[in-house]
């Protein structure tokens, strides 16, 4: 056999590395090293990693939610209408919805961390220029609020799936648990820090000043304690067992993947929902307290942003107490069934629907009825967060993860919160007969009340997840690629596609 035969017997795409492997000289044996994690990250630094990944998605929606937490303030100081209002939110969705594929392509292709900290460092800057808006300007304040998704999207597409390279079964779960804390944690802090900002300063615009400070030392934590893992070496497998597929190839597969699109949908429904409330409550609470008699119209700046304060705390006590009892009920359903997560999914949106168009209702009678309502429904809607999240990592491959959050991402926001905040404006001015305090309140109240309804859907599609989600994800847990799937194949320093077999013949 010539020498030129011996190296073509090397498979062409091989992972192996003559060096690891000690050779036995028969002196010796090699003392034996500290195995390294399959993910290439220690358990301290995964566990800082993902403390850091909790900090920036508690800053994302922070962010986020201090606008509407300031914008009695803002609808006076521009005077703009219920519709133009809910552009603020609708275009910042639009943005990050849109981005969002983008971000998955390069996410599952290219170093993570550099990607998001060059995201996030954009974020904090066009954050910062958003807050020396003059009055005459809107369009400017709607241009930021858009080019804010971009920092936003670069985040939220990339940070779920690092954890998912890092931990596996339950201690992923647990860990996506606490990420997904942030959320409504940060919403309302959201809320908090702006209403209490702007009271102190007199100036909403001061609101917005608080986040970018925050963003780069998040920037800073992200490029020095951060750690990138193997991408799906940590599960049984790894990344380097799969090849890759285009992205067309790539949004085939999901979208034959039922558990997938239905919990997508389901998914969706939340979305709009929180996408609604989270812009239009405080507002809405605060025309109630007019509207009963119970506070002052604002007929000047800075309005009263106490609802906004009460409602921040609601957000964060029932955000926490949602994800905590979702994540539990579905551990413990899942001893008895292997459809504990879309179930649980289900019944929270279904439970969500009645104490959310009560606590609407009840605003024109009882404040108090009022938060009690809000409190609970919240609380049953936050039971998603972490485990819809959970059911794409396990019912997606691991080299198709960032693009099928990113595909969720579009379609839940473009369906969901890009069009509920804008969609509630609307409908909530033509319903308005007049100008009057009264009309104020009640076309709002009756906007609102779609919020029910489609919370009612959400659960429908998530109890038809339930019929798909034990066939998905075997597929997924035991995915083998076809033989003549395209890889790719570096040729003169271009891609070139070609079979399998015509790599190994």
């Amino acid at each position: 056999m010539s020498r030129t035969d011996v190296a073509d017997t090397t498979p062409f795409f091989s992972d192996y590395n003559e060096e690891e492997v000690p050779a036995d000289n028969g002196v010796g044996s090699p003392q034996p090293e500290e195995e390294e994690p399959a993910s290439g990250v220690s358990d301290k630094r995964a566990i800082l990693t993902v403390v850091v990944l909790c900090y920036i998605n508690l800053l994302n929606y922070m962010d986020r939610f201090t606008v509407a937490g300031v914008l009695p303030d803002i609808e006076r100081f521009f005077g703009i209408s219920d519709g133009k209002s809910g552009l603020l939110q609708t275009v910042f969705i639009c943005s990050y919805m849109f981005l969002a594929p983008v971000f998955g392509y390069l996410g599952d292709r290219y170093n993570r961390k550099l990607i998001m900290s060059v995201g996030i460092f954009f974020w904090c800057l066009v954050t910062l220029a958003s807050s020396f808006i003059g009055k005459e300007h809107f369009w400017a304040l709607l241009l930021t609020r858009g080019l804010v998704g971009v920092g936003e999207a670069s985040y939220s597409t990339i940070a779920p799936t690092i954890i998912a390279d890092l931990f596996v079964k339950e201690k992923r779960t647990n860990m996506l648990s606490l990420f997904y804390f942030a959320i409504p944690v940060g919403s309302g802090l959201g809320y908090i820090v702006g209403s209490k900002v702007d009271e102190m300063a007199g100036d909403w615009h001061w609101a917005l000043r608080v986040t970018p400070g925050l963003g780069l030392l998040a920037v800073i934590l992200l490029l020095f304690v951060v750690q990138e893992p193997k991408r799906g070496a940590i599960e049984a497998r790894p990344e380097h067992t799969l090849h890759r597929t285009s992205w067309l190839e790539d949004m085939k597969a999901l979208c034959r993947n039922h558990s997938f699109i239905l919990s997508t949908f389901g998914f969706t429904a939340v979305a709009f929902v929180t996408g609604s409330l989270a812009l239009w409550a405080p507002a809405f609470l605060f025309r109630a307290g007019v509207f009963i008699g119970e506070k002052q119209p604002c007929l000047k700046i800075p309005c009263d942003n106490s609802d906004s304060l009460i409602f921040g705390g609601i957000t964060v006590v029932s955000g926490i107490l949602g994800v905590a009892s979702g994540v539990q009920a579905s551990k413990k359903l899942r001893t008895r069934t292997a459809r504990a997560d879309p179930l649980v999914c289900a019944a929270g949106l279904l439970l969500s629907a009645p104490f959310l168009y009560l606590s609407i209702m009840f605003a024109q009678a009882s404040t108090k009825a009022t938060y009690v309502f809000i409190f609970l429904g919240e609380t049953f809607l936050s039971m998603n967060w972490a485990i819809v999240a959970d059911i794409l990592l396990y019912v997606v491959i691991p080299t198709r993860r960032s693009t099928a959050e990113a595909f969720q991402i579009v379609l839940s926001h473009l369906l969901g919160d890009a069009v509920s905040p804008y969609l509630i404006g609307v409908v909530s001015d033509s319903i308005k007969q007049s100008d009057s305090y009264m009309w104020e309140f009640r076309s709002l109240q009756m906007s609102l009340l779609l919020c029910s309804f489609v919370a009612v859907g959400g659960g429908a599609f998530f109890l038809a997840t339930a019929l798909f989600i034990e066939k998905d994800r075997e597929l997924a847990e035991n995915y083998v690629p076809s033989d003549d799937a395209p890889i790719v194949v570096p040729k003169r320093g271009r891609s070139t596609k070609v079979t399998v077999s015509s790599v190994l013949i």
